[in-house]
């Protein structure tokens, strides 16, 4: 495969590349380059989680060796969102939500590597380096830095300055060529091309996903239920909040529903070769069948595609991609419990 090829896989369907020189540069000097991702084990995986982890596939297409980093420290110095004695589990149930989304997307996760952040992130030369750091950064450079991921609050913890610190190192730790994440991320990984090169590091290429509009029509959120799908949820419940989904007739803006459909679904349908599909009454024009995602856009905004068939389509669609996740699952119900026993 080209080094043009190899870029194309890297930097389609992103949000940014921070640099694409850089990454250019970085194949012609080395065929097996690494990247990572780092995951905070906290709430349950949903829907959100899938549109970023579904470029790993890119990732691995392209010649990386790819680890994915289970930040289980990260989760607890983030105001508590995970407690200490739960990072475990949570850690596991990530592990294996990581690996059916690979299942869902036909990636085989041998390919894939998983580290729990405790691993190594309390080995002194880790936590020297990070003191280090904490000694040349600002309290306002790190807020800054992570004010899109750590929740602060008005009376802010000092776990949460910590935090961008702890991901900094990340990257050297794991010898990552690449750091990988959703937009969100870009403040923190800024903050380590501007201070890793300080403590003879190399910094890091970035690579940015897009992050998905909420089914209720602005920021997907946690604490607005109907604004997510859950990885794990039953298809009466992806069918019930893909069909409540905000998706006015003709309008784009703020449309999770064709966002599920551009971000998640046809990308998979076509790695494997299938063509988006509605089907309708002949009395109402018979099925309609989109090889890409851009058409269906076309003919929805146009009025061709009513929002009830598209809901129904993808509805259909997600049950079916999300079924190998749900599949990895089965008899582990203990997993749940103890990763969130209070939800279960």
């Amino acid at each position: 495969m080209g080094i043009e090829e190899r870029i194309e896989l890297v930097t389609r369907r992103t949000e940014e590349v921070v640099t694409e020189e850089e990454l250019r540069e970085l194949f012609e000097k080395r065929e097996k380059p690494k990247a990572y991702i780092g995951d905070a084990p906290t709430g349950k995986m949903h829907t959100g989680h899938f549109i970023t982890h579904r470029k790993i596939a890119d990732f691995l297409r392209a010649g990386f060796e790819f680890t994915v980093l289970l930040a289980d420290l990260h989760a607890h110095l983030d105001d508590l969102k995970s407690p200490f004695e739960l990072l475990d589990a949570r850690s596991e149930y990530y592990e294996e939500c990581v690996k059916g989304m690979m299942d869902a997307t036909g990636v085989d996760h041998k390919d894939l590597h998983f580290i729990q952040g405790s691993e190594f992130e309390l080995e002194e030369d880790y936590i020297l380096n990070v003191l280090r750091m904490s000694a040349d950064t600002t309290l306002n450079r790190c807020k800054r830095a992570a004010a899109e991921v750590v929740r602060y609050g008005d009376n802010p913890k000092l776990g949460g300055f910590i935090y961008p610190l702890l991901q900094t190192q990340d990257v050297y730790a794991l010898d990552a060529d690449v750091a990988y994440g959703g937009i969100d991320q870009r403040g923190i990984y800024m903050l380590s091309r501007e201070i890793l090169p300080d403590f003879g590091y190399k910094k890091p290429i970035c690579v940015f996903a897009p992050l998905l509009t909420g089914l209720t029509g602005g920021k997907m959120s946690s604490s607005i239920e109907g604004s997510k799908i859950e990885l794990l949820a039953e298809p009466e419940v992806v069918k019930e909040k893909i069909m409540d989904a905000y998706c006015p007739q003709g309008e784009k803006e703020n449309n999770g529903v064709l966002e599920h459909l551009k971000m998640l679904v046809m990308p998979v349908l076509r790695s494997k070769g299938k063509d988006f599909v509605i089907e309708r009454p002949e009395k109402w024009g018979g099925d309609l069948v989109y090889e890409d995602y851009q058409k269906v856009e076309d003919d929805y905004l146009s009025g061709e595609l009513h929002p009830q068939d598209l809901k129904e389509a993808l509805a259909r669609e997600l049950i079916d991609i999300l079924e190998p996740i749900r599949k990895r699952f089965e008899g582990k119900e203990d997993l749940l419990q103890r990763a969130y026993p209070e939800e279960e």
